[in-house]
């Protein structure tokens, strides 16, 4: 990798996320009692870059918010953690990206209801090129594909690391396979993507498109990946979860994180997993993210 005045450079969903708990999902036209509601900041690229930053990562984000009081919320959540919103585009007149989130901690079950930012996505040519090449990785989630793409071309140029979190199917995927080096994707994403095949099938196929490296997370069950050819199986660190949300988001940071610190892959994937069963402990994304210390010991326990 080159030297660098930044670690990473993100692009992709930011958002405010309500969370409640219930005990289970109701039916139909019936009321249900809401526990515990939280506000915290979201989205797939915002979350991991939070968790990135306060592992002492240097970041910077390029997204788009309506100009409401949602958008100064998101804009404050990441300034408050120190990353870069310099690339934070406000759309006048238009809406930001909120979700309402309910977890069912007894079922390990959560379900999303929520709305994009209703604002046109960032334009290629509204993405700092400049800042982008002084990064040592790019991360997207790819919500944005014609500027993710542009900017995955600046990344390979400058021998900038492209890390894609593909947590569902959407256009430009198969795109931003072939242009990055670390392909990450959901169980959703596998759903769509080769629902009849196994996950390291699947993987393999993603790797033929190009990328060194190519994981499927699949929750309780852990995670697969094939790297350089190399298949890679491991078991999920299972706890009692409280809330699934920002799980995945906080997997791709672990992953970067180690990238960024040249351990080797198993590590990388290994540290993505454990930092991800520790969010699930907390409602949200954000609340339960660990520090690198605690990783750590655990790592070092027998």
């Amino acid at each position: 990798m080159s030297s660098a005045a930044l670690d990473v450079f993100g692009i992709g969903q930011c958002s405010i996320d309500y969370l409640g708990r219930i005990a289970e999902y109701p039916p139909p036209d019936a009321k249900c009692e809401l526990f515990d509601l939280t506000v915290q900041g979201g989205g797939p690229v915002a979350t991991a870059l939070v968790a990135l930053s306060r592992w002492g990562m240097r970041c910077a984000f390029a997204g788009v918010v309506g100009n409401d009081h949602l958008g100064a919320a998101i804009r404050g959540s990441l300034d408050a953690e120190g990353i870069d919103t310099t690339g934070l585009t406000v759309r006048t007149g238009t809406d930001s990206q909120f979700a309402f989130i309910v977890a069912e901690p007894e079922s390990g079950r959560r379900t999303i209801f929520w709305r994009r930012p209703t604002g046109p996505p960032p334009e290629p040519d509204e993405i700092d090129a400049s800042l982008l090449r002084t990064a040592r990785v790019l991360h997207t989630d790819g919500l944005f594909p014609e500027a993710s793409l542009a900017a995955a071309a600046v990344a390979h140029e400058a021998e900038v690391e492209v890390v894609v979190d593909a947590g569902s199917m959407r256009d430009g995927m198969f795109e931003l396979a072939r242009s990055c080096g670390h392909f990450i994707a959901s169980e959703t994403f596998l759903r769509s993507f080769a629902p009849d095949v196994s996950p390291l099938d699947a993987c393999r196929r993603i790797a033929e498109l190009g990328p060194s490296v190519v994981a499927i997370t699949l929750g309780r069950c852990g995670h697969v990946a094939i790297a350089d050819g190399r298949a890679i199986a491991r078991p999920a660190h299972l706890v009692e979860s409280v809330d699934t949300t920002g799980c995945g988001d906080v997997f791709h940071a672990g992953y970067i994180y180690g990238l960024l610190q040249a351990w080797d892959v198993e590590r990388r994937l290994e540290f993505g997993s454990w930092a991800a069963s520790r969010v699930a402990l907390r409602l949200g994304g954000r609340a339960g993210i660990p520090s690198v210390s605690e990783w750590l010991g655990a790592e070092s326990e027998p």
